[in-house]
């Protein structure tokens, strides 16, 4: 039976966002987050939203049962933004808890059931040490294959890294490339974790070695710097230090609207005209570790709900939890031809003044990557990027119309496309 083509029940509109400071914070809980998003994207809002109008808060994370000891915390975020006894679902989808809250969200609009969503993510995760993080998050992995054998994270994705250099001849320094731009875009964001570039660390440990009398590193650009294990260290080869997304504390909101709505709380709406999601087999499964089935399957939904090409999409904040998931995304999306990203990388053209700039907020890598917030924090860029609000990381000489996010769970078990609009 042939499938029809998707489509949503009724317009929705983005009329607002904003996020936390990304960063660790030792005096402040995921509540505490949550309320600084909600306020900043109460201010990014051309009109103002009264609360009681809100129906409904879906809130995306992935697990403060063992990052805080907290259980059942949507209910308590809608007590802190004052939206008791509204409905408030919590949606955990590992790492993609975010962008499928927001799904969940578009979707409850679409179908008639709400008119205004207000849709967030928010983790805690610096209160555990970072041996026990990565415990926590390995449990998004496939426990009994996967976990019960050892591996973590960094090592997953650095059998999906050396899998895609043996077929594709990319090298460490392609991998390092993607961090090196995701920093100097990480640089122009003042709520980014790292908002220095990877030749600002260099300098910075160099001088450092100069104040304390201690051997001048002999570093000539930031591709010496990331070669060095002093500076660099291996975590799982070849993903490195500055391979991986930091462990992040933070939250973002966006309110959702149906379409016909929009106007009465933005003068400069942005418009959701394409969602898709899907899900893949654990690592252990493929057949194939250079690309992420999920992805292909939600970007497909998502450009056929939208009628559009991905040569269309003009900027996209993808999930880059390291390095080469960001090679693999920006070919599943149908950007560059598999085999093709590192190559893209290199010669600039997903640089913020590319051809299709990818990740300008630094994305996780440099933005950080509070996981049940990653997806929603992706938005928040889109949403000043489309309304020319983005500051010093502004897209250069772009009337941005078409953007795209792409949000994953684990290794792909999850993934969720949206594509806005701005008319």
């Amino acid at each position: 039976m042939s499938r029809r083509a998707p489509k949503l029940g009724r317009g929705v509109a983005l009329v607002g966002a904003g996020m936390s400071k990304f960063g660790a914070f030792a005096d402040k809980t995921s509540r505490d987050l949550f309320v600084d998003a909600f306020n900043a994207m109460t201010k990014s809002m051309d009109k103002a939203i009264n609360t009681e109008d809100i129906d409904a808060l879906y809130v995306g994370n992935y697990s403060s049962d063992l990052f805080e000891g907290q259980g059942h915390i949507a209910p308590i975020m809608a007590d802190w933004v004052g939206l008791v006894p509204k409905p408030a679902t919590r949606v955990e989808d590992a790492c993609a808890s975010g962008g499928v809250a927001i799904r969940e969200g578009i979707i409850a609009i679409a179908s008639g059931i709400y008119d205004i969503v207000l849709v967030g993510g928010t983790e805690k995760m610096s209160n555990l040490p970072t041996e026990q993080v990565t415990d926590t998050l390995a449990s998004a992995s496939d426990a009994t294959y996967e976990g019960s054998c050892g591996f973590t994270f960094p090592g997953l994705y650095a059998a999906m890294a050396t899998a895609y250099m043996d077929k594709y001849g990319a090298s460490v320094e392609h991998l390092m490339k993607v961090g090196i731009k995701n920093h100097n875009n990480g640089a122009l964001n003042p709520k980014a974790q790292f908002n220095k570039t990877i030749k600002d660390l260099m300098n910075s440990r160099i001088e450092k070695a100069k104040q304390k009398g201690e051997q001048i590193p002999d570093w000539h650009d930031e591709i010496d710097f990331l070669r060095d294990p002093r500076a660099n260290p291996v975590v799982a080869w070849p993903m490195r230090l500055f391979d991986c997304s930091p462990i992040t504390d933070g939250a973002a909101c966006i309110l959702l609207v149906a379409e016909d709505l929009a106007k009465n709380f933005s003068d400069d709406p942005i418009y959701v005209v394409g969602t898709g999601q899907g899900s893949d087999h654990a690592l252990h499964e493929r057949d194939d570790l250079t690309s992420i089935l999920s992805a292909r399957i939600a970007a497909q939904e998502a450009y056929k709900m939208a009628g559009v090409t991905p040569e269309e999409i003009q900027i996209a904040e993808v999930h880059d939890c390291f390095t080469i998931a960001e090679l693999l995304a920006i070919e599943d999306l149908g950007f560059f031809k598999h085999g093709e990203a590192f190559k893209a990388t290199e010669q600039g053209l997903t640089a913020r003044d590319g051809l299709k700039p990818i990740n300008t907020s630094g994305g996780l890598k440099s933005k950080g990557h509070p996981v049940g917030a990653s997806g929603v924090g992706q938005v928040v860029e889109i949403w000043h990027q489309m309304r020319g609000e983005a500051g010093p990381r502004q897209v250069p000489g772009k009337d941005i119309r078409l953007t795209l996010t792409h949000n994953v769970g684990a290794t792909g078990g999850t993934c969720v496309v949206h594509i806005f609009q701005r008319r």
